[in-house]
């Protein structure tokens, strides 16, 4: 029998390319897609949950397999709200663990970013910090968290803010050479490929920054 996926996010940039790689594996005989609105993508392999992702709860008896993949994320300037922010990009993943503990999966894998810190004064980077370590806490066996720089790809969307400082990064990126090569930013390509790569190979670490990130995928 081949593996089922779980995959959050899929209609964000990096979700969707991830999906992509998942469905052309021959390892994996069933993707699911938990999302709020669908794909448009009709494949033998694939199979969609659509309701509301800030009670993932209710999808309890669907949210079964092997792995779970989430790439649920908004900017913070995008969100006003910061409670509806937080709900998001701290209350989703979280739930999505705790659901994968509940269910005996025993592989979690979630986008988070650069800077990602439980006590950092800036509030994007503690939410996403906080996530991490409420994730952590469930004590999932195959845990990876990534820690991506800012992300390039094509959108359907445009994001000023990301545009200009893909710039900024762009004209800077030879400076950024050794330890600082984890600020370079990173096509969204390589993070789906390094998330498949770990859900393969399941290292015994937990935490991948931005430049390795770069490496794994690289090379796959």
């Amino acid at each position: 029998m081949g593996k089922t996926a779980i995959i959050l996010g899929a209609t964000g940039l990096t979700g969707n390319l991830l999906l992509n790689r998942l469905l052309a594996d021959d390892v994996y005989e069933s993707v699911k897609v938990f999302s709020r609105r669908a794909i448009g993508l009709n494949h033998p392999k694939l199979t969609e949950y659509l309701g509301d992702l800030l009670k993932l709860d209710e999808f309890k008896a669907d949210f079964t397999g092997d792995e779970v993949f989430c790439c649920i994320g908004t900017m913070a300037n995008k969100s006003k709200d910061k409670a509806l922010y937080r709900k998001i990009d701290f209350g989703i993943p979280l739930a999505a663990a705790r659901l994968c503990k509940k269910n005996r999966i025993e592989s979690f894998l979630v986008i988070s970013a650069l800077g990602a810190n439980a006590e950092s004064k800036l509030f994007y980077n503690r939410t996403k910090g906080k996530m991490e370590r409420a994730v952590l806490t469930q004590r999932i066996k195959n845990t990876y968290i990534l820690r991506p720089s800012l992300i390039k790809g094509k959108r359907g969307e445009k994001r000023l803010g990301e545009s200009i400082g893909a710039f900024l990064i762009k004209i800077t990126e030879f400076i950024l050479v050794g330890g600082l090569k984890k600020y370079r930013a990173i096509e969204a390509k390589c993070i789906a490929a390094t998330m498949h790569r770990l859900a393969k190979s399941k290292p015994d670490y937990h935490i991948i920054e931005s430049d390795k990130i770069q490496e794994l995928g690289e090379t796959l």
